[in-house]
This record gives C-alpha cells, structure tokens and sequence, in this order.
C-alpha cells in the first residue's frame, strides 16, 4: 500500500541499558546530532535502508554505546559482535553473529544481504567473508575498543547489555531497520541474542520497521520485533503491540526496549528497563532525545 502523504520518520536508540543515577548527557548529544544528520538525508530522498545503515555505522564508530568499538570482551576475553539489517519493501535481510574483529559488522550484514544467497553468517565464516569483502578490521583492539558512556570496569563481570539501533520510514512509503550489539558483558563465547536475529531482534515490512534493545534471551522468548509486527498486522495498534511484547518480555524476567515507526509516520519508543537511550525526528515533528522519562 502506497504512503498517501510524503512523510519521513526515524528513530534511534543506543541501549536499554541505561542505570538510573548516571549521566547520559555526551550520549544524548550524540544521537541528537545523528538524528539530525538522519532526517537531512531523509528530507532529501535518500532510502531507508542506506540511512538506517549509515547511523547505525555511525553508533558502531563512535564507542558511546554497547556496539562496535564500545563492545567488551566475552568469558573468553575477545570481541564478539553481531548486527543485523533489513529492508521492508523487499523483506530482504543480512545479519552477522559471533564476528570477531571487525569495525563495522552492520555494512558486513547488509553484504551478507546483497552479495550472497543467506541470510546470516556466523563466526569464522563470517569473518572470512568479511575478508573477502576487504570490510576494515581492528588491527589493535587493546588501543581500539574503550568504555562506553554510563558504564564502569565493576560492570565488565555482570551481566549488563546494550545495543545500537535505527528504524527509518523515508518519502517512498519504504521501512527499513538495522540493529548492532557487542552483547551481554563477559558472556560465554559464542552466545547469541536476539540482535542478529532476523524476526526478535531486527524486523521491516510494509506496515512497520523495529529495532530491539534489552535482555536478548528473554526477548526471543517473547518473539520480539516480529511477535509486535503479526499482531499489527491482525488489526492491534502499534502502541498496544509493542506494550503486549514488553509486557510479555517482563513477565519472562527480562527488560527491553524498541523503537518502531509505522508506515504511516508514528514512532513509538517504550521501554521497562530504567531507561533507554533514544531520538526521533520526522517531517512532522521535532527532534527528540531522552535517556530517561
């Protein structure tokens, strides 16, 4: 179904891992800034998909968030990352888990997309495809991979989380999201959570694009993005769909958060951790950025 106005929409969040008490203030600069460099290009034309990828990168670079340079170490005392990416229209999607490595396994996942016939790729198959691809590895990961905003070297041994996400609707009517994550802190080696997945973690159609953020066992559990999608899809307003997944999600004992944006231009960014890092901005609306309620 065609969009009946031209209309952008996009949402961003780094995380609900949030701890009430510390400050967020650099992280919410950063993705006021980001929002704003989003909604530009969105203003102007430019895709969904190519947007929800160029912030979600930018999340990835800057070691402000649990993803990409802001990633810490498994049970095993190296990096593992996962990401994932997916364009609504098409339903076409790319995801990487387990990679080790590398800078940026969201370009890697959107590669896995559109340079192979899968739909994700793990571990060292991952990262000789990323080879192959000359994608930028970590050559020092000692000097290269920091502490992000709002956590201590005490939260190394627990089991605290974060993710990286972007959802994005642009003047086409298309929907596009992608998701990035370094995982739970001191993990196992080889553990997986819900942001590779294409369905709990990262999902796009025609109706509505979501990214998820929080516990990643208890929101593939719950079912997640696309629990939030079939039930948008069988008449529930987006607003009750996602409150009907973190409802769920809370019930199993974990916490969450998502960003969404429908196809008609709504966002919505609810959580029930104690916070959830996040901006939004549309062609309606101004830009946005909370940490906390």
């Amino acid at each position: 179904m065609k969009q009946l106005t031209k209309k952008y929409a996009l949402a961003l969040h780094g995380g609900a891992g949030a701890v009430a008490g510390r400050d967020y203030t650099t992280t919410e600069k950063h993705l006021g800034d980001l929002a704003r460099d989003c909604e530009q290009q969105l203003a102007k034309g430019t895709k969904a998909l190519d947007v929800v990828e160029f912030a979600v990168t930018e999340l990835e670079s800057c070691g402000l968030y649990v993803a990409g340079r802001g990633s810490a170490p498994n049970s095993a005392g190296y990096i593992e990352l996962d990401a994932s990416i997916m364009h609504g229209p098409s339903r076409a999607a790319g995801a990487v888990a387990i990679l080790p490595g590398f800078k940026n396994p969201v370009g890697i996942a959107r590669a896995v997309m559109e340079r192979t016939p899968h739909v994700m790729l793990a571990g060292a198959g991952a990262k000789a495809f990323a080879r192959d691809q000359e994608f930028q590895e970590v050559e020092d990961a000692g000097n290269y991979y920091v502490l992000p905003v709002g956590v201590t070297p005490d939260d190394l041994s627990s089991a605290a989380h974060g993710t990286v996400g972007a959802v994005a609707l642009d003047l086409s009517g298309s929907l596009a999201a992608a998701t990035s994550t370094g995982g739970t802190f001191g993990k196992l080696e080889g553990r997986v959570g819900d942001t590779p997945l294409i369905g709990p973690g990262t999902w796009a159609d025609d109706q509505v694009a979501i990214s998820c953020t929080g516990t990643g066992e208890h929101i593939i559990r719950s079912g997640g993005a696309v629990a939030i999608a079939c039930a948008i899809k069988s008449g529930v307003p987006l607003d009750d769909a996602v409150k009907q997944v973190l409802d769920e999600i809370k019930r199993l004992g974990g916490d969450a958060g998502v960003i969404a944006v429908s196809r008609r231009g709504d966002i919505v960014t609810p959580y029930n951790s104690e916070g959830m890092k996040r901006a939004t901005a549309a062609s309606d609306q101004p830009i946005e950025t909370k940490t906390f309620e």
